[in-house]
């Protein structure tokens, strides 16, 4: 199921479909499509062309609607393209419609998630983690799959064998997510004892959207070489560090990056991996502030922080990137002066929206990296002083 499922083979060709409704705007509709090619491109497929839609509503059977339909099957015919990623989830009933109609694979922004997950999972508790999210999704869509079996089935009192072929495969997707619950379980007793076995060391965890930077100052701040590449989810296995500074010990992780639209499932087969976030004693909230969206993907990430019910943590935000902040937004001509007064009207603005609480760094260049350090070390000490009153040697 892990490597099967939907898998895009590398540079598969394909076109993203995005539709303007009334809880979506036009520009968030670009936005989430460029997203979307990226994720593609994570994948290994090649973004030929993109096609939004403008309705009141998605359309029950083919989402977008058959004219729009009409004209995407126009464009896919002659140029071998074999894929067709819709931003939003559709239902089994819609992919059957959709895939009769153009005659290439059809998946939404979830399988697609899904399928890069399905590439990242390295240790046995990710790999379960995926694979329970997969058959979560699959489990819904069944009937829309199936439903060209149902016109085989027989006559008046029978159930047909499309249907019995629903009910055989349902039963086989619930009992797997059921084992796979268990071994889940299993895996999350593990992790708890080797949580506890950490001690008393303050846990401080790197948390943000995907692709800001996480892993980079992990490695800078650990010295270790956790993997770092410029592509969503290049972090899906959870890396914890030991780190001291100035003699002061903590315990550094890196976790899996959230992102807009994140399925339900997956937030839900993850929640053990995200139990490093939830029992960290300070969240590092990674930002990058060279994203032109990046208010709304502090938004997105606080928004998943309380779904895990991690969101009142002490917080450190990292605003990362200012060196591609800096290139653009500035051009070369900008008086030094003026330059400096929108950087100091920045930083004060988020100064006072995280209580001071924050440091603005570009971990690539290693700016204000110290400061950042002395941020860290401020906060970790101020902690094992609340926690352990009558000890001193974490502290000097």
């Amino acid at each position: 199921m892990l490597e099967t499922k939907n898998g895009i083979p590398n540079e598969e060709r394909a076109v993203l479909v995005g539709l303007i409704h009334n809880s979506q705007t036009e520009q968030q509709v670009h936005e989430y499509l460029d997203e979307l090619a990226f994720l593609a491109e994570t994948a290994g497929a090649i973004t030929v062309k993109r096609f939004i839609q403008k309705l009141p509503h998605p359309n029950s059977r083919t989402f977008v609607g058959k004219g729009k339909l009409e004209e995407i099957k126009n464009f896919v015919e002659g140029r071998d393209i074999r894929l067709a990623i819709f931003d939003d989830e559709l239902t089994g009933s819609q992919i059957t419609n959709i895939e009769k109609v153009l005659d290439v694979k059809t998946i939404d922004r979830s399988d697609l998630i899904l399928d890069i997950f399905a590439r990242r999972a390295k240790t046995a508790q990710a790999k379960t983690q995926v694979e329970l999210a997969q058959y979560q999704y699959l489990l819904p869509r069944l009937k829309g799959m199936w439903k060209h079996l149902e016109r085989l089935g027989g006559g008046i009192g029978t159930r047909g064998p499309g249907e019995t072929e629903i009910e055989t495969d349902r039963r086989i997707v619930n009992d797997k997510i059921s084992l796979l619950r268990k071994r889940l379980k299993e895996i999350d007793k593990q992790a708890f004892i080797q949580r506890k076995e950490r001690g008393e060391l303050i846990r401080i965890a790197l948390v943000g959207y995907t692709n800001v930077g996480k892993s980079t100052i992990m490695n800078l701040l650990s010295k270790s070489d956790v993997f770092a590449e410029n592509k969503l989810f290049a972090t899906l296995d959870t890396t914890t560090r030991k780190v001291v500074f100035e003699n002061t010990p903590f315990l550094l992780s890196d976790t899996v990056g959230f992102i807009r639209k994140l399925p339900h499932h997956l937030v839900e087969s993850f929640k053990s991996t995200l139990d490093e976030v939830r029992e960290g004693d300070i969240l590092l909230h990674v930002v990058d502030i060279s994203h032109p969206a990046y208010e709304e993907q502090i938004v997105v990430v606080n928004k998943t922080l309380q779904e895990i019910h991690a969101f009142d943590k002490p917080t450190i935000t990292v605003f990362n990137k200012m060196d591609l902040y800096e290139q653009n937004t500035f051009d070369e001509w900008l008086d030094k002066d003026i330059r400096n007064e929108m950087l100091a009207e920045l930083k004060e603005k988020w100064e006072r929206e995280t209580d001071g609480h924050c440091v603005f760094i570009s971990a690539i260049e290693k700016r204000n990296v110290e400061e950042l350090k002395s941020t860290i070390l401020k906060k970790v000490k101020e902690l094992y002083k609340m926690r352990y009153p009558y000890k001193t040697e974490y502290l000097y």
